[in-house]
């Protein structure tokens, strides 16, 4: 069994979704620090064939809680980012198709961030016939006092996984010995992202997964979920 866990990110680019495609578990943290100018609660899309933020604002709190402890600005005006988005892809030729599964994450009544983005997880999972289950790291019962590779391990051996998959830009965070010393192979996705027409404009590479499946048909999005290198740490 391999594992894979990442932070909860708001509709994340096509990498996220080849690294949760290709475990046969996937573990989202709700109990970590909230961290600033990340992706957990913004991401980027094409408008007027440029890069553009969107972003789920949050009620002005501590910046030291965790992600679960943040909570959705009462004031989030779904409906105008709802119209910003629609007006970006309205000629996208997959448009009619998604825009129903980004209103049900848009639209989604959930206070809480983490609830939120993990809403919009599953949906958009639901969406790509992807069935890897999407665990929850707080309801593992592990020691969450532990950090970073520690942290990780436990979750690995509490659920029981022979293999851990990280994206390749974290090599550096781990050790191949240490992972090896509690019997669990260390291993890296290369992602490989290809390009793709973007109503005829330059291509602008690394967008949120909604890019990806407004100009691509499902059944396309599904095999690039695939196209990605998976490499054992040495």
């Amino acid at each position: 069994m391999t594992l894979g866990i990442m932070q909860p990110y708001f509709l994340p680019y096509l990498g996220y979704w080849q690294l949760l495609a290709r475990v046969d578990a996937f573990v989202v943290y709700d109990n970590i620090q909230y961290t600033k100018k990340g992706w957990i609660n913004r991401n980027r899309y094409l408008r007027d064939g440029e890069p553009a933020w969107f972003t789920v604002p949050l009620k002005k709190a501590s910046d030291y809680l965790d992600v679960r402890e943040r909570e959705v600005a009462p004031d989030f005006d779904r409906a105008k980012l709802l119209r910003a988005l629609a007006s970006s892809y309205r000629t996208a030729p997959q448009f009619d198709a998604v825009f129903p599964l980004v209103e049900r994450v848009v639209r989604a009544p959930k206070a809480h961030l983490f609830d939120y983005v993990h809403h919009s997880l599953i949906e958009t999972a639901a969406f790509l016939g992807v069935a890897t289950p999407i665990v929850v790291s707080s309801t593992v019962a592990i020691d969450h006092t532990l950090a970073a590779e520690r942290r990780v391990l436990a979750l690995c051996e509490a659920i029981g996984a022979e293999a851990y998959l990280n994206p390749v830009g974290g090599q550096a965070l781990y050790s191949a010995a240490a992972f090896a010393a509690r019997g669990v192979r260390l291993q890296f996705l290369r992602p490989q992202l290809r390009e793709y027409p973007q109503c005829g404009r330059p291509f602008v590479p690394g967008l949120s997964i909604l890019d990806v499946l407004m100009f691509n048909s499902r059944d396309t999005v599904r095999e690039m979920l695939k196209e990605c290198d998976v490499l054992s740490a040495v």
